[in-house]
């Protein structure tokens, strides 16, 4: 193991962790934000929005990110649609992503008593007052888990988008392999880059699982 050569490539294995992280920030907000919408509208059967968002699930989850990221990278262009690789990389994030958010919140949302709802309404709160206040507090403390391991499955996730030539962790990794032919040493980077995004957010998911246990069952 060369020492001194990661030393030296530390800088380009923090610029990519920096371009993962920006990937992976985008891809997880933006997938929250309508896997909330889609759970509501497949929770509250919203019609005929539910049965276009239980087919974009299908869709999402039964095929490969790798190919939604080329028929957004090599495909639309055929058609005069052209991103940049980076924004191809948070669509095709936030296409799968948002389909495995909306399942864990859906589940979440599924999970609340009706009494719940019927108490609120006795009190007099309106409808978005109690999805606000009484349904979506709750639904968010029983998605917790899912919710955390799909942010997992996200951030790794972002590897994929090396195929179209953004120069995240794993690009950065496969260049300098090319390159020099330092495969333990690239490999070696890349393994502590990941275990030092990964691990923190691992274990802040934790901490906030055995918040709401100790919340519901005060253990």
């Amino acid at each position: 193991m060369n020492w001194t050569y990661i030393y030296n490539n530390i800088p380009k294995f923090l610029d990519a962790a920096w371009l993962t992280l920006q990937l992976s920030f985008w891809g997880i907000s933006l997938s929250l934000f309508f896997g909330l919408i889609i759970a509501v509208i497949i929770t509250y059967k919203i019609r005929p929005l539910d049965s276009i968002a239980k087919g974009y699930i299908e869709l999402s989850r039964n095929t490969p990110l790798l190919i939604q990221l080329f028929f957004l990278y090599y495909g639309l262009p055929k058609i005069g649609i052209k991103w940049d690789g980076f924004t191809c990389g948070v669509i095709a994030l936030v296409f799968l992503g948002s389909s495995y958010m909306a399942e864990s919140l859906r589940a979440g949302l599924q999970a609340i008593p009706k009494g719940q709802t019927e108490a609120a309404k006795s009190i007099g709160l309106k409808p978005y007052q109690i999805f606000r206040y009484v349904i979506f507090p709750q639904a968010w403390a029983v998605s917790i888990p899912a919710i955390g391991a799909n942010v997992l499955f996200l951030i790794k996730e972002t590897s994929v988008i090396s195929a179209i030539a953004v120069a995240e962790l794993l690009f950065v990794t496969k260049d300098i392999i090319g390159m020099d032919y330092k495969t333990n040493e690239a490999l070696f980077m890349l393994f502590i880059a990941y275990l030092i995004i990964l691990l923190p957010i691992s274990l802040l998911v934790r901490h906030f699982e055995n918040r709401v246990r100790k919340a519901k069952y005060g253990v």
